[in-house]
């Protein structure tokens, strides 16, 4: 299957084929996400996941050979940190929930699920991974980030008139640039009007997935610059500042 340069590699373990197609069809429709693989028991989930080293597993509690906890468990002797995890299982037992959580699970949703729920916990992991990614030396926040990762939140509900897809689109130019980008850069990237790109932008600085600091020119007002990372400055003073 065809990868995408800069997706977050995707495995797919669910038992129950159809249930990992219609999972498979949401992660194919986000921005940023590739699946690499399906796996139905434990020992394929492990084999694929030595394969095709994915950056997260979509992991059911109940296979035919195994526990998902089991599977998360071996893969984390095997390598190490490993793959991230959301965990998708109809266990909804309190035991279950913790071993999970204890295992280190980004997210835990109980099925049956809302599909918007998937989608949401997946723009979740995006914004938690560029987070972290952008950092070499971690602050407390970046440490608070890492170890409550379930806690990332997208902000408040997009307005209306801004979509989902727009906005993981402009997230992605975000974090593919080599440096902050204008609204007119990134218009341009994602194919929007500048408007439209500076609407979107604005959003994601409210909802804390964008950075905007100002860069002053010789004359005229500020502009603004927009940045998936953390600013080391909230903004560059004037020329002839001290």
């Amino acid at each position: 299957m065809a990868e995408t340069a800069g997706a977050y590699r995707v495995l797919i373990v669910d038992d129950d084929f159809m249930v990992g197609r219609l999972h498979g069809g949401v992660i194919a429709r986000m921005p940023g996400f590739e699946v690499v693989g399906s796996a139905r028991t434990g020992a394929e989930a492990i084999s694929l996941a030595r394969k095709e080293n994915p950056d997260l597993l979509l992991l059911d509690v109940y296979l035919p050979d195994m526990t998902g906890i089991e599977v998360l468990r071996k893969l984390r002797r095997d390598r190490g940190v490993g793959p991230d995890v959301l965990m998708l299982s109809a266990a909804k037992d309190i035991e279950t929930v913790r071993m999970a959580q204890q295992a280190g699970v980004f997210h835990y949703l109980i099925k049956p699920f809302d599909i918007e729920a998937l989608r949401l916990r997946l723009s979740e992991y995006a914004v938690f991974r560029s987070q972290v990614d952008a950092v070499t030396e971690a602050h407390q926040d970046d440490v608070d980030r890492l170890f409550r990762p379930g806690q990332v939140r997208l902000g408040k509900e997009p307005p209306k008139g801004i979509s989902t897809e727009t906005i993981e689109l402009v997230v992605r130019a975000l974090r593919e640039a080599t440096d902050d980008i204008s609204a007119q850069e990134c218009a341009e990237v994602v194919g929007l009007s500048r408007s439209s790109a500076r609407r979107y932008l604005e959003h994601l600085v409210d909802a804390g997935r964008a950075h905007v600091r100002h860069r002053y020119g010789a004359t005229g007002r500020p502009e603004r610059r927009f940045s998936a990372q953390l600013p080391q400055h909230d903004c560059e003073p004037p020329p002839g500042t001290p």
